[in-house]
């Protein structure tokens, strides 16, 4: 048995149960890990008020750092005791879990479980966008709507590393700070500044080559005036609520546009490409060049609270629950 939080009915907050939870023993390609730490994202809301669908009952998350403690009969690459992060199945919101070998990677003792498990997500998001979906090169200006979120912290980090001309969009003073702190070269403020018509100042109606979007709604189709013709729209989120359809003309009138909405699991479903965008991802947070911002740190027992904040847009940067 193990302490867990389980969604029997999707809904509010209360959907969420810390009850106590079979872990039967690892299957024979997984293994069994004693959580440290436990990323919180918006996916979880998704998830939780049934956006996105799961057969009930389930356990929230996505991501989790820890230890080993049993192994499958036919696991290859990790043994009892072996420190390990994920960004997988269903099931992190729990003290113990399996998971399959194929979706851990090994954490390098350098890296610590709080920092494994709040990068794993978001950092592998940021890695895809920034080095697979758009390849962002010297001297590209990019453009990242929330730019003091999770993500957004990581990509003005590692866009600018990759000498890019980044701008953000933040909603607050202070998260204009953050944004700016993690290399943000100008900031916007969304709700009071019009961002296409401050993008195109900033850029002397250049444009961007390319749009990190993953808030949705509330930044569309506004964002797509902000892209230089052959430019990329990436929207990887919805936090605002979803686009809906629109024309698809409207990218021929804005410069003949590429517009896409990937997700980390289509990215990291090669087992080969997961370890090597892992193997990336922590070598720039080894390095220092992208560092992991924790915000909050709440008890797995408290993840209601931690739910709470992140739906009321009053985190920064990211949350873990400790089990």
């Amino acid at each position: 048995m193990t302490k867990a939080i389980r969604v029997h009915t999707p809904g509010g907050v209360d959907a969420m149960i810390y009850e106590d939870v079979d872990v039967p023993p690892p299957g024979e390609h997984e293994i069994q890990i004693a959580q440290r730490a436990i990323g919180v994202n918006y996916i979880d809301v998704y998830f939780r008020t049934g956006s996105y669908p799961a057969p009930t009952p389930f356990v929230l998350g996505n991501e989790g750092a820890g230890e080993v403690v049993a192994v499958g009969k036919k696991v290859k690459e990790f043994k009892e005791g072996d420190r390990v992060a994920y960004a997988g199945p269903l099931g992190a919101y729990a003290e113990l879990r399996n998971m399959p070998e194929a979706a851990c990677v090994k954490l390098p003792k350098a890296i610590g479980f709080d920092t494994g498990a709040a990068m794993m997500l978001k950092g592998l998001t940021a890695q895809y966008l920034l080095r697979r979906t758009y390849r962002v090169a010297k001297g590209d200006t990019i453009l990242v709507h929330a730019a003091a979120g999770g993500v957004g912290t990581i990509l003005c980090q590692w866009g600018k590393a990759l000498g890019a001309h980044v701008i953000g969009t933040v909603g607050s003073e202070d998260k204009a700070k953050l944004a700016k702190k993690a290399g943000a070269k100008h900031v916007i403020l969304y709700r009071t500044e019009n961002f296409a018509e401050r993008v195109k100042e900033i850029t002397d109606g250049k444009l961007c080559d390319v749009v990190y979007d993953g808030v949705g709604k509330a930044t569309f189709p506004a964002s797509l005036d902000c892209i230089k013709p052959l430019g990329m729209f990436v929207s990887f989120g919805s936090a605002s609520g979803p686009i809906d359809n629109f024309n698809l003309g409207m990218l021929s009138q804005k410069g003949s546009l590429f517009v896409t909405r990937p997700t980390l699991f289509t990215y990291t479903a090669k087992r080969k490409d997961l370890v090597k965008m892992a193997d990336e991802l922590m070598e720039v947070v080894r390095d220092g060049t992208v560092k992991i911002p924790i915000s909050a740190r709440y008890k797995l027992s408290d993840a209601a609270s931690a739910h709470r904040a992140l739906e009321g847009r009053a985190t920064t940067g990211s949350i873990i629950l400790e089990p």
